[in-house]
């Protein structure tokens, strides 16, 4: 029996779907398994990716011949804004699908996943071909928002090489359709804003920002995702608060499932306390810095707690007690963006505390790992260049250093726009500034990049008190010129 159920679900479920937004999907599920279903859909669009996946299996239990269940458990082992993908728990929870009863539209949705999941091609060539099956499937039912939704999805999923401003600009076209038609889907709000997640276009993100935390309060994710676009405008006291309830939804859930903190929650923690930095509140930084650790204390075995406590320790000020790096031994991870990240801070604190000689060492070992990577990426190249820089610096060879700098930056200008915290942990602009303002010739260059670190990072306090600085030498030389006229 072929049912249509609009959300405002009212079951009494651990999460009021109340919480997850607002969306129809006609299905032939049982009726007894229409309110996981749906709840598992609402979740899959604020990339809840596990809550999900139990809700869609839950609906399984109810209805075994569920092939829109199967499908929705299938979805969740793709992630296309991360470019991750476990295509083979994908392909097993299709098992059998195609002896399943379904509509003409559920095949074609089921269609959809042979382009994502089947076949000899690579993921980059699947993923492309996916995004224009959700073209055609979009195209062929105009009525279903949730297609046009994942359409938009499926093409932010297509840049492959980093962000571009025409496929993301595609996508926000699609999304903004259904936002103009639904504003309380979870899924336009959520795709809006990674669409509009960078400084040019972050403006453009205010509105679905300011609604998504509203729709899908329930889910971590939601709280989180404004805080991309806060961020992206430098509004800091907003990227707190989004980020402080998003740690809050995350830590209750998994608190009530006895796990230990999720992907989620230490995303939400590693961006409030970068806010704190950017607030200058050293008590509410120093706080989340010590429950980043408590927390890795109960989970140091897997990648994602190890990945965010040594980005909150590279940007943790160090104290007279003890220095949030030094204090840990370098971290034990194949990752060569965290061991980047690890080595630019630790590098840069032994140099300071011990000279120059005894942050060598680090140096050429981010330098062995780059060079044995087949694609090490500009990030950890710049890191590199500037730990360099910075060593050489201490050396007495400030020329060198601001040679090696001035590379660095060459890298992060021909780079993508990026979102979030910046890494470097200090932007190569920035740093770049700063040896301008103290060796360079002409105030107006250290001026001019650190107005280049502010068009990628805007408002962030360091950038903008150097760009100050620079302006008060720029200003100083002129006087001084007229001075000597």
């Amino acid at each position: 029996m072929r049912t249509l159920v609009l959300l405002l679900l009212v079951a009494v479920v651990p999460v009021a779907a109340q919480d997850l937004g607002e969306t129809e999907f006609a299905n032939t599920g049982a009726e007894e398994a229409q309110e996981p279903f749906l709840r598992g859909l609402l979740l899959l669009h604020s990339f809840e990716y596990d809550d999900a996946r139990e809700a869609f299996q839950e609906a399984r239990r109810i209805d075994p011949d569920f092939a829109m269940a199967a499908w929705g458990e299938a979805m969740t082992h793709n992630h296309p804004v991360w470019m991750q993908q476990d295509r083979d728990a994908a392909l097993e929870a299709l098992d059998g699908v195609d002896a399943m009863p379904a509509s003409a539209r559920e095949r074609a949705y089921l269609a959809t996943l042979d382009a994502l999941y089947r076949g000899d091609a690579s993921k980059e060539d699947r993923d492309d071909a996916y995004a224009e099956a959700m073209r055609q499937l979009a195209a062929a039912y105009p009525d279903d928002l949730d297609a046009r939704a994942f359409h938009a999805l499926s093409v932010l999923g297509t840049a492959h090489e980093g962000r571009d401003f025409t496929t993301y600009m595609t996508a926000a076209a699609v999304a903004e359709e259904v936002f103009d038609e639904n504003p309380q889907h979870p899924g336009a709000a959520h795709y809006l804003i990674h669409a509009y997640d960078d400084p040019v276009h972050a403006p453009l993100g205010l509105r679905p920002a300011r609604v998504y935390a509203e729709v899908a309060p329930a889910a971590s994710h939601a709280l989180h995702m404004p805080s991309h676009i806060y961020l992206a405008l430098g509004m800091w006291e907003d990227v707190e608060r989004m980020n402080r309830r998003s740690y809050a939804a995350a830590k209750a859930g998994t608190d009530r499932r006895g796990e230990p903190l999720n992907g989620h929650g230490w995303h939400a923690l590693w961006w409030w306390h970068y806010a704190a930095d950017q607030l200058q509140d050293q008590p509410l930084a120093d706080s989340l810095y010590a429950l980043a650790e408590a927390h890795y204390a109960e989970d140091s075995a897997s990648y994602t707690p190890l990945a965010h406590v040594v980005r909150i320790r590279a940007q943790q000020q160090p104290s007279n007690e003890a220095d949030p790096i030094l204090s840990h031994e370098p971290p034990d991870t194949q990752s060569l963006s965290t061991l980047a990240i690890d080595a630019l801070a630790r590098g840069e604190r032994l140099a300071d505390t011990e000279g120059s000689a005894a942050a060598r060492p680090v140096l050429a070992a981010l330098q062995a790992a780059i060079a044995a990577d087949d694609d090490p990426g500009w990030q950890a190249r710049a890191s590199a260049l500037q730990l360099e820089a910075y060593l050489d610096l201490l050396d007495g060879d400030p020329d060198r250093a601001l040679d090696l700098v001035r590379e660095a930056a060459a890298l992060e200008a021909a780079a993508p726009l990026t979102f979030g915290p910046p890494t470097p942990t200090t932007p190569a602009h920035e740093f770049l500034g700063l040896l301008l303002l103290e060796y360079g010739d002409d105030p107006a260059e250290a001026a001019e990049a650190y107005r280049t670190s502010l068009s990628r990072a805007p408002n962030r306090r360091q950038s903008a008190y150097g760009l100050e600085r620079a302006q008060r030498a720029v200003e100083r030389a002129a006087q001084e010129a007229g001075d000597s006229r």
